[in-house]
């Protein structure tokens, strides 16, 4: 099975959303995140206490969060400021996980006053944690590893060795020891070494390389582990080509690896897996200009999405209402920043395109708009949710520039 490229909606719904909303604008199918929620869910029933922390950081809007914590996921944090997301939309303790990397004092104070699982990331940080803690009793704290060159990594987080996350066995180990001397109940042992991989093997692999660290470290720091946080990056088939990873298949290489630790509990932080492939970014066409190629320009900048312009990686687009049309032209389409890297595609086939078309840039739904920025002056777009009943539901509004401007401080 190839790369399902059908929508959610069609020509009118999306004339509807630029007229009512204006462009660019995000939209969000509440039925198709529902629908892989639950096909997670279901394909790691099997393991104790599976729960996917849903990675905040990929879709961190807060109608979006209502409906994963309602299909049972919790949420993977890494900052402050996902952590007070958390206490608005009154999210328990046991279903927080908080992985930061360079974390304040009273950062880990707010993780431990909401109860939060609390996974450290380096040696150095657990002092500060410890005086976080202030001799509280915590349910659950993790430590992450860095495995090294036990494991290769992939372009988006690099390899392992370069990596400015996580702490190679030695000083794990060195960490536990501190760590035991506290009100904890169960520690744990998570890793993230690869984002947006589809190879089913990989994972399996990725269980193994943190069974065999936790054997070193039950045995050299008398304690036991309670649970396991394999990461996240099940990755999504961007491309039309590509395969989708297969989570059935996944699970079961996983539960092979687990068969030798039937009580560690599972957890996994997959964000992009979840809701990247049912969020689409919908742009006007405002000019198609002849240089020495030939340019779409779009309402919709780098600002808006920045990955393909950070990492060159591949959107599909779909020009609405041309379905049937043959395709025949080359364009690369562009939008207004004043950066020449700010191209959605290049060189990319579609068919014949016209000022004022719209175009659909998919699998937006993850680090899309949780990315966006204020360069040039240029606003983040308003946000839609396409609701299971088939309402368009406001969830975010378009910055304004009286936003924009909101915090400086004119001179006299």
């Amino acid at each position: 099975m190839k790369k399902e490229l059908s929508l959610p909606f069609d020509l009118g719904l999306a004339n509807k959303v630029a007229g009512q909303f204006g462009t660019p604008i995000y939209i969000y199918n509440e039925v198709g995140i529902r629908e892989t929620a639950e096909g997670l869910n279901k394909a790691f029933s099997w393991a104790k206490d599976y729960k996917n922390f849903f990675a905040v950081k990929a879709t961190p809007t807060p109608a979006i969060l209502k409906i994963l914590h309602e299909e049972g996921m919790g949420f993977d944090c890494s900052t402050r400021s996902e952590l007070v997301i958390m206490q608005k939309l009154g999210i328990e303790g046991k279903d927080i996980f908080y992985t930061s990397n360079n974390t304040p004092k009273e950062d880990f104070e707010l993780a431990v006053e909401l109860g939060a699982t609390v996974n450290i990331d380096d040696l150095a940080q657990v002092p500060v944690f410890i005086e976080a803690l202030a001799g509280k009793h915590m349910p659950r704290v993790a430590a992450r590893y860095n495995p090294g060159d036990l494991k290769t990594g992939n372009t988006i987080i690099g390899h392992p060795t370069e990596a400015k996350y996580g702490m190679n066995l030695k000083s794990l180990k060195e960490t536990f020891n501190l760590l035991k001397t506290q009100k904890i109940d169960q520690f744990g042992l998570h890793t993230m070494v690869a984002s947006n991989e589809l190879k089913p093997e990989y994972f399996a692999e990725t269980t193994q390389v943190l069974l065999d660290a936790i054997a070193a470290i039950e045995k050299d720091c008398g304690i036991k582990v309670s649970f396991i946080n394999i990461g996240g990056g099940f990755g999504l088939n961007y491309k039309p080509d590509q395969e989708p990873i297969d989570v059935v298949k996944t699970s079961a290489m996983i539960k092979i690896v687990m068969g030798s630790r039937p009580d560690l509990q599972l957890f996994t932080e997959n964000g992009r897996y979840v809701t990247g492939g049912h969020g689409y970014l919908l742009t006007k066409v405002r000019y198609v200009m002849n240089k020495y190629k030939t340019y779409l320009g779009v309402d919709a900048s780098m600002h808006n999405l920045m990955r393909p312009g950070m990492y060159g990686a591949y959107h599909h687009i779909t020009v609405l209402g041309r379905n049937q049309d043959p395709i025949e032209k080359t364009y690369d389409v562009v939008g207004s920043l004043c950066e020449n890297n700010d191209k959605f595609a290049i060189d990319r086939k579609l068919p014949d395109v016209k000022a004022g078309d719209l175009l659909v840039i998919h699998d937006a739904g993850a680090h899309g708009h949780a990315m966006g920025f204020n360069y040039n002056g240029l606003l983040r777009s308003a946000e839609l949710l396409l609701t299971k009943s088939g309402e368009l539901k406001l969830i975010r509004q378009a910055e304004t520039t009286d936003d924009y401007l909101r915090n400086v401080v004119w001179p006299n």
